[in-house]
């Protein structure tokens, strides 16, 4: 597909595709464009649909690697906590918005490429070349050892204590829960009562913002009580990802999040699927992400390895491809992902540039 120059008219039609599959929210999306100025960090997480096109072009030795299906929209602050089947406490990738077939090396790359941008923002204290060398450690790891669900109790005490420390205040996390009662679509309603712990218990039904990269789309929380305690589920609308744009618009895009949420080796949240075009999942204070900013240094490397491990684990959904992966990867030399994440910086960087220009003009978005 021959897409338009520059991020402005990019992000225009990108957005029409994306209202063609599903309704948008117009104060959310403008909501979206004001944060994709404030860095390079932030419009990285926000377009997705910019990347795609961007690494087609600026890495193509890279992408002849062998195809997995991948999570698409990495990046390091695309990790959190959760409750498995058992109420052990899991850690993870907790967003699999645009889950698409791609060369392996791609999430990796997108994952370096935050870790590089953080650290050119001086918000991380760490090397690019050391990061990517704990990430690429941590994912050959799970393809040489078949991978491994990350269980926060026996095997990672220390991530474990640093999930605890960090898990948001009850009291602060349910005030910010607020908002008027709102209509929602019967298939959203339906969705939530289906991952409720029961399906009849009285909620109320509030809209909200968060994200980036899928603000914009609808997305809803119904919150009640249960048994003593507040309990709260989100329906986010289901999109197809921007790869489906890039290389087939016209084409009907199929969904890939149920089958990588099904496939990848991970401790399954209960609470957490699809449904009727709808992607469902608990929110509770100890659902929630360990942020690199606030990790001491003696603890980031090893937060890096497992970040790469856990990229291998949703990788390894793709049966047949560990040794074909491992094979390409080994056969990688030097300092390729620092390489090609300074790379894609550097057009993240002027994509961003371009983007803050374009605000100024009243016409764009």
């Amino acid at each position: 597909m021959a897409l338009p120059q520059g991020i402005a008219a990019a992000t225009v039609a990108y957005e029409a595709w994306l209202g063609s599959h599903l309704r948008l929210v117009p104060d959310d999306l403008a909501e979206k464009h004001r944060r994709m100025a404030k860095g390079p960090f932030q419009f990285l997480r926000a377009t997705y649909y910019r990347w795609v096109e961007r690494w087609e072009k600026v890495e193509p030795d890279l992408r002849d690697a062998p195809e997995v299906l991948s999570i698409g929209d990495l990046h390091f602050e695309n990790f959190g906590t959760w409750r498995d089947a058992d109420g052990r406490l899991a850690w993870g990738v907790n967003d699999f918005d645009e889950a698409f077939p791609l060369p392996w090396t791609q999430d990796l790359v997108r994952l370096a490429t935050s870790l590089t941008l953080a650290v050119m923002q001086r918000e991380l204290a760490v090397r690019p070349e050391e990061a990517c060398a704990e990430l690429l450690s941590g994912y050959a790891a799970a393809l040489e050892q078949g991978g491994k669900p990350i269980v926060l109790a026996e095997d990672h005490p220390w991530l474990e204590r640093i999930a605890i420390a960090r898990r948001r205040r009850a009291a602060r996390f349910w005030r910010r829960l607020r908002g008027p009662e709102v209509a929602v679509p019967e298939s959203a309603e339906r969705a939530l009562r289906q991952f409720l712990p029961d399906p009849l218990l009285e909620v109320k039904v509030i809209h909200r913002v968060a994200g980036l990269g899928s603000l914009g789309r609808e997305r809803f929380v119904a919150l009640g009580r249960w048994r003593g305690g507040a309990v709260a589920r989100e329906a986010k609308a289901l999109a197809p990802s921007a790869c489906s744009w890039l290389k087939a618009p016209a084409a009907p895009a199929e969904l890939y999040y149920a089958r990588l949420l099904r496939t990848a080796t991970r401790a399954s949240d209960p609470y957490f699927g699809v449904e009727d075009g709808w992607v469902v999942r608990r929110l509770a204070p100890d659902c929630a992400k360990i942020a690199l900013r606030d990790l001491p240094l003696r603890y980031l490397g090893r937060l890096l390895f497992y970040q790469g491990y856990e990229t291998g684990n949703v990788h390894l959904g793709t049966q047949g491809a560990a040794d074909d992966v491992l094979k390409d990867l080994r056969s990688r030399k030097g300092d390729w992902l620092a390489r090609a994440a300074l790379r894609m910086c550097k057009e993240v960087q002027n994509d961003w540039k371009d983007w803050r220009a374009a605000r100024r003009r009243p016409s764009l978005p």
